[in-house]
């Protein structure tokens, strides 16, 4: 898919049809031909864009001729084979040129539809630098965001599991784990990317610029150690609700060994007088009475042994 949009001087945004000077071009999921016009209209080198559609390419920053080619990390949410919702990231390619602003990836984003909605505030296509910290800083917002759901959920999942362990809620807990890796991982990698725009002066920065660029380190900072502490505390819960369920089986195990013990001497007498041999008590007219008798005793003499030393 491409999009052209452009501003205007009193904060509209336009969407157009041909590339021109101070417009954004945003492409997701595009075709062969789509990625062609982008790059012989942008000037660009084809294989950039190609970079920025691979899942597996790592968050980057690189200048050449003028223009600088940022790659970074985006969250989004997407279910798995069980249907349980899990939070991963595919890259974003962010390339500034002389004349435009271009936003590369694999997927739609809310975090696009956050500029095409123009609830950015004073986001204008025509300011490239502010444009792409702009674009860096509702990326880190995001991450905060989805974090917030992601304890959230486990704070929901930890409440079901103390009513009932089943393999339902075990799974979730490994989908959110899953999840705090990838922003883990990805967090980290944007935040270098973030580091050497601050240090070697990629982006041409005005002081308003450089106090934005701060605050996107700063939220990155903070998403980083929000996920480090989420993992932390959802590895412990796992390992805990494992021991758990462990004792729980031990328990029920203990239960049914017991009552197999108890019921087992019933049996024995109930055999052993089934027997065609001579027994005691079988010509009584009793005997039946007495042969219940003498099970219970011995069942409920077992049954209090048990009761005492707390097998069940």
């Amino acid at each position: 898919m491409l999009e052209i949009y452009k501003s205007t001087e009193t904060r509209v945004l336009e969407k157009v049809d041909t590339i021109s000077k101070g417009c954004w071009v945003n492409i997701y999921d595009p075709t062969p031909e789509e990625i062609a016009r982008v790059s012989n209209d942008a000037g660009i080198d084809i294989d950039i864009i190609k970079d920025a559609l691979d899942d597996e390419e790592r968050p980057r920053i690189e200048r050449d001729d003028g223009r600088v080619y940022i790659i970074v990390d985006f969250p989004y949410v997407v279910q798995d084979e069980s249907g349980l919702e899990v939070y991963e990231t595919i890259p974003i390619g962010i390339i500034q040129t002389k004349e435009n602003m271009i936003t590369v990836s694999l997927k739609d984003s809310p975090i696009i539809e956050e500029f095409r909605r123009n609830r950015v505030k004073e986001f204008f296509t025509f300011k490239k630098t502010r444009f792409a910290l702009q674009l860096l800083f509702v990326i880190s917002s995001f991450y905060l965001r989805y974090l917030k759901q992601i304890n959230k959920k486990t704070n929901d999942i930890e409440r079901q599991v103390h009513e009932s362990l089943k393999n339902k809620e075990l799974y979730s807990f490994l989908a959110l784990e899953k999840s705090l890796i990838y922003f883990t991982t990805s967090l980290k990698s944007n935040k270098v990317v973030l580091d050497k725009i601050l240090r070697f002066n990629y982006l041409k920065m005005y002081e308003e610029d450089k106090d934005l660029l701060e605050d996107v380190i700063i939220e990155k900072t903070q998403a980083i150690e929000m996920a480090e502490t989420y993992h932390t505390i959802l590895t412990g819960m796992m390992n805990g609700f494992a021991s758990i369920i462990s004792n729980n089986l031990n328990i029920v195990m203990k239960f049914l060994t017991s009552i197999t013990i108890i019921l087992s001497f019933p049996t024995m007498v109930f055999s052993l007088y089934g027997m065609n041999v001579n027994l005691p008590f079988q010509h009584s007219p009793h005997a039946f009475l007495i042969t219940l008798l003498l099970c219970g005793i011995l069942s409920a003499v077992t049954a209090t042994i048990f009761w005492k030393k707390k097998y069940f």
